[in-house]
């Protein structure tokens, strides 16, 4: 993946400034560009609000010097072509077709945002190699500037989710053998026993089950067992009670 640039062009309001700095820091980026900004004071690093460092070391240029410095640029508009006889914004991709078109290339991609009253101009955009848009509904079409910066970074960063790891086949073997116990304790007629079981699996291998999710199935079976025993069986010092309570302390 090359290095990513935020370059915002002529930005009107020092708090969309802010904004666009916290979002850029929350998927990874902190390359800021500034292109004849409005005053950047007390409410932007408000808004920056953990990111003010992003918004510390963010750098006044001019677009020419953004486009020197940049292996590619890239402009995102709102405002479309769709006649190929009017190529100042065609073609364009949206910003999932822009990770793949760019995550091969080597060097600095800098992405140009426009002004939030009238976005990028058409010879700004004339001057990109690539055309970005951010699809959005035709009910309300225009997008906050820090929300369109953050919908790019999004789809350009594809960091991963946080993994779970799910139970292990003997851990879901184990629950399915106490369900298959527990049928036999409320009498669940033998004829239905296997498409019972059958369901059961597919449900639950549907869930991807943690283990803790998988104990506390267990524990909620167990209790419910603890009803179907003989009263003798619950007297102090009881195997059956002793191994009930164990799992009712893991719930």
């Amino acid at each position: 993946m090359p290095h990513i640039r935020i370059v915002l062009v002529g930005p009107l309001y020092e708090g969309n400034v802010g904004f666009a700095a916290r979002v850029m820091k929350n998927f990874g980026y902190t390359d800021l560009i500034l292109v004849d900004p409005c005053t950047i004071g007390k409410e932007a690093k408000i808004r920056a609000s953990h990111a003010d460092d992003v918004l510390e070391n963010s750098k006044i240029m001019t677009l020419d010097e953004v486009f020197a410095s940049s292996h590619r640029v890239i402009a995102t508009t709102g405002a479309l072509s769709y006649s190929a006889c009017h190529p100042t914004r065609m073609p364009f991709y949206s910003p999932k077709e822009l990770r793949d078109l760019i995550s091969d290339l080597k060097g600095t991609i800098s992405i140009l945002f426009g002004r939030e009253n009238w976005g990028l101009s058409n010879e700004e955009v004339r001057r990109a190699d690539i055309i970005c848009t951010i699809p959005t509904s035709p009910d309300y079409p225009i997008i906050n500037l820090s929300h369109a910066v953050g919908v790019i970074c999004y789809e350009l960063a594809n960091l991963p989710t946080p993994q779970i790891p799910v139970a292990t086949v003997e851990e879901m073997d184990h629950l399915y053998e106490h369900i298959d116990q527990y049928l036999d304790l409320v009498d669940h007629p033998g004829f239905k026993r296997e498409s019972t079981m059958t369901l059961i699996r597919r449900v639950l291998g549907r869930c991807n089950l943690t283990w803790r999710e998988c104990s506390t199935i267990h524990g909620l079976l167990r209790r419910s067992e603890w009803h179907f025993i003989p009263a003798d069986h619950n007297q102090p010092g009881s195997k059956d009670k002793d191994h009930v309570s164990d799992a009712n302390d893991k719930l």
